[in-house]
Order: C-alpha cells, then structure tokens, then sequence
C-alpha cells in the first residue's frame, strides 16, 4: 500500500540520476520531477571539469549524494554504488541517460564505422546500463524501477542518427530482457524515449535543428516534449500507480513516433 502524501507519492524513496550535465540535460528534467514527487536523490556528475555546472543544481535539489561516474573508467560504477550502499542501503529507482559514440563514427555512415567506435557506443550507452542493473538488483530489496532514454532512431531510420540507430535498439532490446529476469523482484524496467531536445548529446548530431523541425511539424500536438515532461512522465513509471508496468519504451514526443 502506497502511504506517501499526495502530491508526493515518492516520498522518502531513494534514487540515483545519472547523466546530468547542465540545466538543459533530460536527466536533469527528471531529477526536477523526481525531487519535486519527494523522492531523495544522488547524483552524478562525469568528472571535475563537469562538476562545477552540476554540483549547484544538486545542491538546489538538496541531493544527499553527489558522486562522480564516468562509465568508461573501471570501478567506477562499483565506487557508486558502494557509496549508495553506505549512506542509503536501499535503492528505489535508478535513471541511466548516459550515451557516448566517438564524433568520427557518430557523424560518419554506419557501414563506415569503426569496430572501436561501435564497441564503446555499446559500452557507454547500453552495457553500462546492463551493469547497472546488476548492480541495482541487491539494493531494491523492496522493489524498484530502472529507467534508461531511447531514441525513435531504435525502431526508424532517422537521417543522421547513424551508429546510435543500433545502439538504442540493442538498449531496448534489454530492457525488455531486463524485465524479464528481474521483475520476480519487483524490479520493473524501461525504455524512456523523449523526442528530439535540444541538449549538449545532441548537438553532436548533425543537422540537428533541421530534425526539431521536422519532427515539430509533423507530431500529432506540433510541439516537442521539455525536459520537464520527460521527468514527469519518467517519475509516473516509478510510483507504485505505475506497479504493473514493464518491459516498455514509452514515447514522450506529442506522437512523432506514430507518424510516417
């Protein structure tokens, strides 16, 4: 039974955001929402030259952790978590909005890309999120929900998303495993796939600005989700209104995804 406040139905539930890079990051979008829902967060931030535009926005969430994590060194992850098993010794719900591919390989054709470039963007974008559940799974002794962000590119081609189009259909590919070997824990799993935003990751993009206007004109409500909306309906998943749902990718785009 569900005995938070309403308004506030995350109430003392503890959980790690991963992926914040500055005030414009969907990760930050959600610790907004998740904060606000009553939720305690940690917070992570990639490394010190980072640090300085991320520790202020988790001191304004009063974030009882900030912790550093770069995926791609090893232990780092580990070093994480041992840090949420310390101060916290439970974990409720764990966001991965953490994504990576070298310029070269991102911005080039997917039959050009180089086997190391397509080996870390698996790394950085979807096995860290693997990992991640492993590690999550002894710590949501009372249940929990793990989320990561998608990309319409998973399912369509969409022109210039290149190496990442593989990348995010391998990641919902085992959110959807995921669910499955976890959920006899109460562990739910999923895929949240925001339309396009404008964010720091996807300035890497190449002609970007002219894929914000197509999918503009051609979604359903003509207008994109914020990095508000995608928290809102991140958090949603992780409330115990949303118990029986797994295993999905939710679309928060105005409908871009159903269209042509």
């Amino acid at each position: 039974m569900n005995t938070a406040a309403p308004g506030r139905p995350l109430a003392g539930k503890k959980v790690l955001i991963t992926g914040i890079a500055n005030e414009h990051s969907i990760a930050y979008g959600c610790a907004l929402a998740f904060r606000t829902l009553g939720a305690d967060l940690a917070i992570t931030y990639l490394n010190d030259k980072a640090r300085p535009h991320v520790e202020p926005l988790a001191q304004a969430l009063d974030a009882q952790l900030l912790l550093a994590l770069d995926v791609m060194n090893p232990g780092a992850l580990e070093a994480v978590f041992d840090q949420i098993r310390s101060q916290w010794g439970v974990l409720h719900a764990a966001l991965h909005s953490i994504a990576y591919a070298p310029k070269a390989d991102l911005q080039g054709r997917l039959v050009d890309s180089s086997a190391e470039g397509f080996s870390t963007a698996m790394d950085v974008s979807c096995h860290s999120f693997i990992r991640m559940a492993q590690l999550s799974e002894p710590l949501m002794t009372e249940g929990g929900t793990l989320l990561t962000m998608s990309f319409y590119g998973a399912h369509k081609v969409v022109e210039n998303y290149n190496l990442m189009g593989p990348v995010k259909a391998a990641l919902e590919a085992s959110v959807r495993y995921l669910a499955h070997e976890l959920g006899p824990k109460g562990i739910r799993v999923h895929a949240v796939s925001p339309g396009p935003i404008r964010t720091r990751a996807a300035s890497g993009l190449a002609e970007f600005d002219r894929l914000l206007d197509d999918a503009t004109s051609r979604a359903p409500a003509h207008m994109l989700a914020s990095i508000e909306d995608v928290g809102y309906a991140s958090a949603m998943l992780c409330t115990d209104h949303a118990r029986l749902l797994t295993g999905s990718t939710f679309y928060v785009d105005g409908g871009y995804h159903i269209m042509n």
